[in-house]
């Protein structure tokens, strides 16, 4: 991407917040989030993060921030979330390199299960305000009427693409999981293989944190281990892997899951996926999701009490 195709305020924006101006772009990616890699003219490579401002950033950053401090595998922000108009701003160092850890087997499980079980245990020394609202694909507890949270770019398209299966799997887990009192703390709520790289054997950065939620702890666990094994397109883990995950996290942790929330950990695992299915409907996508949906809801349902 050549610099004069930046967006105008960036250069600017560098500047004012970095001390220094870019000389080269490294990458741009764009999802959510629109993600600049940067060199600076003083040689310094960083990152620069600009979403929509609603309100989650500044606690996401400045979680981000604590995490990077305490010694945890993840970029260490170098600003705090600026406005920038109707986006919400912010730098971090470059932390390239690593490698995917693909798979979706219960050894594999355990492995993830051991990252997210390291990472709640340090966000739970953090206190920054909820990041709400939470992020869409897992915004099962959102106050809009129907079943799917609010998303125009969504609710604009034949909504009779979605298989029946899909929409029935979301209202039983939105009301099985609508209807516990737990408890909400702070989690990485997009804990896909694509989000993190590993390095000989061990973790060495996890990404997105743009992607924090406030939720049960079960919950925010039974979205991990249904979503860990995700890169693109995303899926739904085997049923005997989110098993895996779910038995190392409780270990790890030092804390069994009561019947309750072991019951909405399995609700939790089939939201995000739903979720995905629903959008793989309405874009004539490759069924991936829904494939994985009409499979194994039945089984994970019936392990919700849903």
């Amino acid at each position: 991407m050549p610099l004069d195709d930046l967006p105008g305020w960036l250069p600017v924006w560098c500047v004012d917040q970095l001390g220094d101006e870019p000389v080269g772009v490294l990458f741009e990616a764009r999802q959510t989030s629109a993600v600049y890699g940067l060199r600076l003219a003083g040689g310094r490579e960083v990152v620069v993060k600009a979403r929509e401002d609603d309100g989650r950033a500044a606690s996401c950053v400045a979680a981000q921030a604590r995490l990077a401090e305490r010694g945890f595998p993840c970029a260490r922000p170098l600003t705090p979330a600026v406005g920038v108009g109707a986006l919400a701003v912010h730098a971090e160092e470059s932390r390239p390199g690593g490698e995917l850890l693909c798979g979706d087997s219960p050894e594999v499980a355990v492995r993830y299960a051991a990252v997210f079980a390291r990472l709640m245990a340090e966000l739970a020394e953090v206190a920054v305000a909820p990041p709400l609202p939470n992020p869409r694909w897992v915004r099962w507890d959102h106050a809009e009427p129907g079943v799917w949270p609010a998303m125009r770019e969504l609710d604009d398209l034949d909504q009779g693409a979605v298989p029946a299966y899909v929409v029935d799997t979301a209202e039983r887990v939105r009301k099985r999981m609508l209807a516990t009192g737990l408890p909400c703390v702070l989690g990485h709520a997009d804990f896909e293989a694509q989000n993190l790289r590993w390095h000989d054997g061990e973790v060495w950065a996890v990404h997105d944190w743009d992607s924090l939620a406030w939720q049960p702890e079960a919950a925010l666990a039974g979205a991990a281990c249904g979503a860990f094994a995700s890169v693109s397109p995303p899926t739904l883990a085997p049923i005997e892997s989110s098993a895996a995950f779910l038995e190392t996290y409780q270990e790890l942790r030092g804390r069994r899951f009561t019947e309750e929330e072991r019951e909405i950990a399995w609700a939790a695992g089939l939201w995000p996926a739903a979720h995905n299915a629903r959008w793989e409907a309405l874009h004539g996508d490759t069924p991936v999701s829904c494939d994985a949906v009409r499979a194994q809801a039945a089984e994970r349902l019936r392990r919700a009490n849903a």
